[in-house]
């Protein structure tokens, strides 16, 4: 410890003096010996973990460089043209950042700092990569503050920022943070809303030939920010990015695009209501007769492409005026940032009931020429025949002899959409229409089961469904169709397979299909049909697996002794006698699972009240 103690004390004396020797240097009169003194002062800060944390030394450190000095050398540096080799500029820019980095708050928002934001603007065309993205951190940091925001809101050219910003992300928090700043400060809010619309013109320009995720998420994240006197009056701009959101539609965006995308749509809705709808979404095309002559054209996959995006668009865009209305019920948000005025949406309401309308038309006219000929059209007037995918059937002349309308992408766009509206609006007489579609529906769910044979219609269609089944007339055609069989069957192979695998999708679906099964069995009276009750036999042979399972399948597994229970206990007395043991090992598996799902309250209550239930019927 006798030697510890002065050699702690001996590298506390060596580092006073190599900080002392620093302030030296930049104290000197002559720009070499300061450029050597600031070279010293970086390599100090990097390598002395204990001098970063020390806010009075910083301070210090950061008092003794002379400002001129550093405007000197960012001047200087920015006028040697080869990147790389600039040292004057890329250590000018290193030591702002490390000193923006670390230096408390107050420091921050010092002049000395905040004023050095335009030479740092000016000096990105001179900045090699590595210097460029220090610049860039160091801007985002100043300009999240009053101050810097202020500074940066009297820069005139913002060319070097807008060039850049395709491939420095960073680019676009700095216009963020600083407009959203000076929206809080500036007394001319004219002059700042002249300068947003402008530099929001270079930027469309520069990001021309990328997709432009990025450029749409920030706009989606701004304008509904901005306060309405800031937002440009009459931007030209708003084509062009309405046409980067309709290549970007048709390019099979990621989730980043669709989110990009949507949250953008919304935006443009809100603070443009009267541009927006004519430049960026304009009224949704929907397959008519002329388009259905084209249907063996070769126009036909591109027309189909396009009209399958739209309707990936309307459906991502009701995701996300779901998703708004659920956050305000839920307080998670408050009214000013509700998503457009109440008679735009009504409009915009009104609009897509139509078009849905349309939607659930031309698939009734679809269907009918790929499977059925033509509906009431007799069979023996159907004018010829077709093979697709396997199997032969009838035709009309304008169904497609190459794609299947079960294989189909717009069908499958077209339901999902019409799902989602089916499921959310309370429109009577389009969910009557929709019943019009239920032995399409439950055709396309059952050929769905085998996956691999193309499209997937399972998961919209149980959204449909659950629309559908609010109408009284829903639920008949449902049933007359086959409805109840075909997810029953559905329902059981989830079932078993649960038993060896743990598929949450799968096991996700399952639940979906509970829920619309437990609707119908609740409802029919007197009670449920006597077919129905072959599913509990099924779920009494079940054996309850050994293996702890994910939290979905466990409560699928849950779900489907409900529907179970709910069956038995709806049922005609005279009808469920038959089915006494059948009860009883029901009760087994219940408790047994209930033992394995102890730990889950929710499920330990649901099936303590299905035990409930089904003791009573002893």
């Amino acid at each position: 410890m006798s030697e510890t103690a002065p050699s702690a004390a001996g590298e506390q004396q060596n580092q006073a003096a190599s900080l002392q020797k620093i302030q030296t240097l930049l104290s000197a009169k002559d720009d070499t010996s300061r450029f050597v003194g600031l070279a010293l002062l970086k390599s100090v800060l990097d390598n002395t973990p204990e001098l970063r944390t020390d806010e009075d030394g910083l301070v210090s450190l950061w008092e003794s460089i002379p400002q001129k000095f550093l405007d000197r050398l960012i001047r200087t540096g920015s006028k040697q043209q080869a990147k790389g080799t600039n040292d004057m500029l890329d250590l000018a820019v290193s030591v702002l950042h490390t000193f923006t980095a670390l230096l408390p708050e107050k420091s921050r928002q010092d002049t000395k700092l905040v004023n050095r934001i335009p030479q740092l603007v000016a000096c990105l065309l001179y900045c090699s990569d590595d210097t460029t993205r220090l610049v860039l951190e160091t801007l985002v940091s100043l300009v999240n503050q009053p101050e810097g925001a202020k500074v940066f809101d009297t820069i005139e050219d913002l060319s070097t920022l807008t060039e850049i910003a395709p491939s420095q992300p960073l680019v676009l928090d700095t216009l963020f943070y600083s407009w959203l700043g000076a929206m809080a400060t500036t007394s001319d809010k004219m002059t700042l809303s002249s300068k947003i619309d402008k530099t929001i013109g270079m930027l469309v320009v520069s990001f021309r030939g990328t997709d432009g995720v990025t450029l749409l998420n920030f706009l989606g994240n701004l304008l509904p920010r901005l306060d309405p006197e800031l937002l440009p009056p009459n931007p030209t701009w708003l084509p062009s990015l309405a046409k980067f959101v309709r290549d970007l539609v048709i390019s099979r965006p990621t989730a980043d695009g669709r989110a990009a995308f949507t949250n953008l749509s919304a935006a443009l809705l809100e603070v443009y209501p009267i541009q927006a709808p004519s430049f960026y979404l304009p009224r949704m095309s929907t397959p008519n007769t002329q388009q259905r002559a084209k249907l063996n054209n070769p126009s036909y996959n591109p027309t189909a492409q396009r009209l399958t995006s739209a309707y990936n668009v309307v459906s991502n865009f009701m995701g996300y005026l779901l998703r708004t209305l659920e956050a305000l019920d839920s307080g998670e948000t408050n009214n000013n940032q509700w998503i457009m005025k109440p008679d735009l949406l009504l409009k915009l309401r009104t609009s897509i009931s139509e078009t849905m309308s349309l939607t659930a038309e031309y698939l009734r006219d679809r269907w009918d020429a790929s499977i059925a000929g033509a509906m009431g059209l007799h069979p023996e007037a159907r004018t010829a025949a077709a093979n697709e995918g396997g199997v032969s059937h009838f035709t009309l002349a304008w169904d497609s002899k190459s794609v299947h309308s079960s294989q189909d992408p717009l069908i499958l766009a077209a339901i999902r959409t019409l799902a989602i509206w089916l499921r959310e609006d309370d429109g009577e007489l389009l969910r009557k229409e929709a019943a019009g579609l239920c032995d399409m529906f439950v055709d396309l769910y059952q050929t769905s089961s085998a996956p691999e044979k193309g499209l997937d219609f399972r998961r919209p269609l149980l959204v449909a469904f659950e629309g559908i089944l609010e109408e009284r007339k829903g639920k008949e055609a449902f049933l007359e169709n086959g409805g109840w069989q075909a997810l029953v069957t559905d329902l059981y192979n989830i079932f078993q397979a649960s038993s060896t695998m743990s598929d949450e999708n799968e096991a996700a679906r399952g639940v979906e299909i509970v829920r619309i099964l437990l609707q119908i069995a609740e409802a029919e009276q007197p009670g449920p049909r006597e077919d129905w009750m072959d599913l509990v036999t099924k779920v009494a042979a079940w054996a309850v697996p050994d293996q702890t399972q994910p939290p979905m399948v466990e409560e699928f597994q849950v779900a489907v002794l409900q529907l179970a229970t709910a069956l038995l206990v709806n049922a005609h007395p005279g009808l469920r006698r038959r089915y006494t043991h059948s009860t009883s090992a029901i009760i087994g598996i219940a408790t047994q699972l209930r033992d394995k799902v102890k730990k889950d309250k929710g499920l330990v209550e649901a099936l303590s009240d299905v035990l409930e239930a089904l003791a009573a019927l002893h």
